[in-house]
């Protein structure tokens, strides 16, 4: 269900282009566009079209495809010489598959039949306002970063070395705090620099990290000046490599934060000795926002503005002992409360402060800046680490109060059962335990003629683990590329003992990872003919980082006879785009649709279209989650190649006998 007001609000910034030869078909047209576009500069043909989209600045195309001088695919194709990431819906009453491919080839991001269906429409119109939004804030980010390179020397220290330490450059900032000249640094091994109080094994992490991983290295080091006194600087060390992945420097980055680092070692002081400590941390809302688009300056000089306020208005009444102007637009309360407080009044009081704080505006020279500010409060044990995911909650639910006394708990609670699970894991990949389940694929007569190899983990009491409640704590350790390994055993040794194809899923994390690569290469080689009744389903993945990486994979794998599935079609428009890439024999209809065909149109002409789209490009269609039989003769009657479901057979090990 769309949120038509929201969806309404997104689009009215959207400037429009709207082309359209007929003037029948374009004033109703421009009547239903209109509710949702306030900025719509209307062409009559492709010609038009192109003159009007370089006169103006515009963010979306709607056009129709036939029109006489210049049809609407030609007028996209010009206008993508100048611009290939302007967002375009296709706009005909004809469904010919060659303007559809076209269309795709062209980069249009959807395509809609006259007369407009309004859920396809608003669909389509959620896509184009991430692009665009995407587009923007890529615009914005780019903006930031010239601001950023700008002040990064009068803001930041910085200093490069050679492979062994030595300093060979230290800009005027890292000259300045640590009170050596330039003369005397350069030449110097960086430890000229070193605080006596830093361990020795953090310098070995650190070594670790940039020299031998090849990787940044973030944290808070203990300098000391040439005086000898002692300056914090939050530090990020980064290993400059040559396009073989050969180290050729280091450079280092540092910000100052001996102020902030003293201010917050006397607020952990003073929790810490408090009997009862009461503790409010207060944040700005939205602060990395704050920086990103204005800029590390500018809000600095809004955290320096707010902590003047929040002092100066914290109702006296309320008995706050001491105040905190923490870092990262962060602040704190606190006071050491007797037994008979009143800690109702207290947050009352609270909520009434930040009601009013949020009516202020901060003013920096001639800029009035709306500031909204996050409170959460603690005053049982563990005050500190309460805050700090408390914290964490607010953001993450779009909260703006909490009062918490046991959050903490429950984040180590998540915590030790994410171990357990991890243990769990550990000794199921140690003991081969991490077993394959195989759910049948039918065909229209009910014939099995493929499996789905599904992971499942078998606990050392026997029972069985679904990926669902351990494959993402895997991914955050060592393990998942160890999982992935024993489901490619297990399913090509399936494959040695059955006569059907066998089918495994595959992520773009596993696509990209070249010891999983490498053994599904391996394993292709070793099966030979049996490698061709293998299907590897490309599950839907945000994450792919390297595009060229899994198209190259595919060919490959292509080449032993292998067929390639895309798993859940029909969930994005995005998929169309994907099958020009991947080329695949086998579309698999994401399950939301099935679950619902058979009481709703809509998924009917979704998954009818995608049959028909299937038909014209050769692919074969498999439906999953068919539950009963009513699903599974309305998906038959439209044209389904294969069914898959608990109505033919549940994930269970594969009876061998």
């Amino acid at each position: 269900m769309y949120n038509l007001k929201e969806i309404i609000q997104n689009t009215s910034d959207i400037r429009l282009l709207y082309v359209e030869n007929n003037e029948q078909a374009r004033v109703p047209t421009l009547a239903v566009l209109s509710e949702f576009f306030t900025n719509i500069v209307v062409a009559v043909d492709g010609k038009d079209g192109v003159l009007k989209y370089h006169e103006n600045k515009i963010d979306l195309i709607i056009t129709d495809i036939n029109m006489p001088n210049f049809d609407g695919l030609d007028m996209i194709e010009a206008i993508g010489k100048t611009n290939k990431d302007i967002a375009i819906l296709m706009l005909s009453a004809y469904s010919d598959i060659e303007y559809f491919r076209r269309s795709i080839q062209l980069g249009v991001d959807g395509y809609l039949l006259k007369p407009i269906d309004i859920t396809q429409f608003l669909k389509l119109i959620n896509k184009i306002i991430e692009k665009i939004e995407i587009k923007q804030e890529l615009k914005e980010n780019l903006n930031f970063l010239e601001q950023y390179k700008s002040i990064v020397n009068q803001k930041s220290m910085i200093t490069k070395t050679d492979l062994t330490g030595i300093i060979t450059y230290a800009n005027d900032m890292f000259c300045s705090v640590s009170q050596y000249t330039r003369e005397e640094l350069i030449g110097k091994e960086q430890n000229i620099i070193r605080h006596a109080d830093n361990p020795a094994s953090l310098f070995e992490e650190i070594w670790d990290t940039i020299k031998v991983q090849k990787q940044t290295w973030k944290g808070v080091l203990r300098n000391r000046a040439k005086d000898g006194s002692t300056y914090y600087v939050d530090t990020i060390i980064q290993p400059i490599l040559d396009s073989d992945g050969n180290i050729l420097e280091y450079i280092a980055m540092r910000h100052n934060i001996t102020n902030v680092m003293n201010s917050k070692r006397k607020f952990l002081d003073y929790i810490t000795t408090a009997e009862r400590p009461l503790v409010v941390q207060i944040k700005i809302e939205s602060f990395d926002n704050l920086q990103r688009y204005y800029g590390f300056e500018f809000s600095l000089l809004v955290e320096s503005k707010l902590s003047g306020m929040l002092e100066a208005h914290m109702p006296k009444d309320l008995n706050f002992e001491a105040f905190f102007s923490l870092d990262n637009g962060n602040y704190a309360f606190v006071k050491d409360c007797l037994k008979t407080d009143d800690m109702q009044s207290t947050i009352n009081g609270l909520k009434e402060f930040q009601k009013f704080m949020n009516t202020l505006h901060v003013q920096i020279n001639t800029i009035n800046y709306e500031v909204a500010i996050l409170i959460c409060a603690s005053y049982e044990n563990n005050v500190y680490e309460n805050v700090k995911y408390g914290m964490k909650h607010i953001v993450r639910n779009k909260q703006n109060f909490f009062v918490t006394n046991d959050i903490a708990k429950e984040v180590h609670k998540v915590a030790d059962r994410n171990l357990k699970i991890l243990t769990k894991v550990k000794e199921a990949i140690e003991n081969s335990k991490i077993i394959s389940y195989f759910q049948p694929i039918v065909d229209s007569k009910g014939v099995i003629c493929k499996y789905e190899s599904l992971v499942r983990l078998l606990e050392r009491d026997g029972n069985i683990m679904v990926p669902l409640h351990f494959l993402d704590v895997a991914k955050q350790g060592k393990y998942y590329t160890q999982i992935t390994s024993a489901v490619l055993e297990n399913s090509f040794i399936a494959l040695s003992n059955i006569n059907c194809d066998v089918s495994i899923n595959l992520s773009a994390i596993d696509m990209e990872n070249e010891t999983i690569r490498e053994n599904i290469y391996r394993l292709l080689s070793n099966y030979g003919e049996q490698a061709k009744r293998v299907t590897f389903e490309l599950l839907e993945d945000e994450d792919m980082k390297d595009f060229e990486v899994v198209k190259t994979f595919i060919t490959k794998v292509k080449s032993f006879g292998v067929k390639i599935a895309i798993d859940d079609f029909g969930a994005g428009y995005s998929n169309y785009e994907r099958l020009l890439d991947f080329q695949p024999d086998i579309i698999k209809i994401d399950g939301s649709l099935v679950k619902n065909i058979e009481s709703s149109k809509f998924s009917v002409s979704i998954v009818n279209s995608i049959i028909l789209f299937a038909r014209e490009q050769g692919l074969s269609v498999v439906a999953e989650y068919v539950e009963n039989e009513n699903i599974f003769n309305i998906l038959k009657e439209l044209g389904v190649d294969y069914f898959q479901g608990y109505y033919f057979g549940k994930p269970a090990l594969l009876d061998l006998e």
